[in-house]
């Protein structure tokens, strides 16, 4: 049995959790049971496989962390044991080891992600937004996915800076850009869903919508690393 947490300590935990049922009931018959939970301790945490760092206020969630003792396990999983997360949103946010457009005096970040993350780069709340976005790596899984995906995005961050070069190159694997979506329809991409090792973020919000392939792919990855 493979558990996978979602932390509940504020945020789209919730709705996270549904869709994970629902994805778990579809790879049941080929990968066996998955037990779904949700985390508020560092008891909890070190039950799990895997877990989920859902959207929400980042600030509060590492200020919430903090005082809960929960942020040097976090930080343990992530980064020593190497367990596979996957970060929305504000979950994105605290798993990248630098971020801008940060409140006065900073916040604690998880890291795992060598990259520097642009908080609220969209915007503020009213400037929320659903957008078709093409994620080729849900195409690998199956011929069905090969429809765009409604991502959405509210006081979404982007990806803006690698970290390390080839002139100082990281220990870890290399960053994988599994997205990019363009600010305004010209100029650069921006990068929307990216890899590296373990650890998986997304800036939009795919438990927000019904769209379930997402968290398909996902389980389906942890599973697979479960039983290697």
């Amino acid at each position: 049995m493979v558990t996978v947490g979602v932390l509940a300590l504020q945020g789209g935990f919730a709705e996270h959790l549904s869709l994970l049922r629902k994805a778990a009931d579809r790879l049941a018959t080929n990968h066996g049971q998955v037990h779904l939970t949700e985390v508020r301790t560092p008891e909890q945490l070190a039950l799990c496989d895997a877990l989920i760092l859902p959207g929400g206020e980042s600030t509060t969630l590492s200020l919430v962390a903090a005082q809960s003792g929960m942020l040097e396990p976090l930080r343990e999983f992530v980064k020593i044991s190497k367990k596979p997360v996957w970060g929305t949103c504000a979950g994105l946010i605290l798993l990248c080891e630098q971020a801008s457009a940060t409140k006065r005096g900073g916040q604690d970040l998880i890291g795992g992600l060598d990259v520097k993350v642009h908080r609220n780069h969209f915007g503020r709340q009213l400037q929320s937004f659903v957008q078709d976005v093409d994620l080729p790596f849900l195409n690998q899984e199956s011929s069905e996915t090969r429809a765009p995906f409604p991502a959405v995005f509210i006081r979404a961050p982007v990806v803006d800076q690698v970290l390390h070069t080839e002139d100082a190159p990281s220990k870890k694997g290399p960053i994988e850009v599994l997205a990019k979506f363009p600010a305004d329809g010209k100029g650069e991409d921006n990068i929307v869903a990216l890899r590296q090792d373990n650890v998986f973020g997304t800036s939009f919000h795919p438990e927000l919508t019904d769209d379930v392939r997402i968290h398909v792919w996902w389980l389906n990855q942890v599973v697979r690393a479960m039983s290697t």
